[in-house]
């Protein structure tokens, strides 16, 4: 039987990505998220935890993720679970697990304060001007697939 290594998890970014290249020229870039969970315990008080995700991303993902995810943002993944072990410079034998994302959406905007990205208030006509441009835009401009950044 084959087993199952699959995770999936939902949150804000607890520090911008850091990109770096491996020695062969391979983008790889780490962040961190966390996710809130809020539950009532027996008494009925309300309780949070939260949990923090150690992320890799690799290839044309990393870069992607670095040039667009920053702290506080939102970002939905999948990947599987990775543990690494290594030696410290102390001698001390080290182990970290990571989720390894193979799928990642930039969820929301951390301007909005939420999950998702809010509108600026702007009069009704300047928002009808404003759509008449960006449909005038969308039909000038063709989309190059490989330029959307998920």
């Amino acid at each position: 039987m084959q087993g199952v290594n699959l995770a999936i998890i939902m949150g804000n970014l607890t520090r911008d990505p850091e990109l770096r290249y491996t020695p062969n020229g391979q983008a790889v870039t780490s962040f961190a998220v966390a996710t809130n969970r809020s539950w009532k315990d027996a008494n009925g008080e309300k309780k949070d935890e939260v949990e923090f995700h150690e992320v890799v991303v690799w290839g044309k993902q990393a870069e992607l993720c670095s040039q667009y995810l920053t702290k506080g943002g939102g970002v939905h993944i999948l990947g599987r679970l990775q543990t690494r072990s290594w030696e410290g410079q102390d001698g001390a034998k080290r182990q970290k697990t990571e989720i390894v994302a193979r799928e990642i959406t930039f969820v929301g905007s951390k301007r909005g304060g939420g999950d998702f990205p809010v509108e600026e208030a702007k009069p009704t006509a300047e928002k009808a001007d404003a759509k008449k441009s960006k449909k005038e835009a969308k039909e000038e401009e063709e989309i190059n697939i490989d330029d959307i950044p998920f």
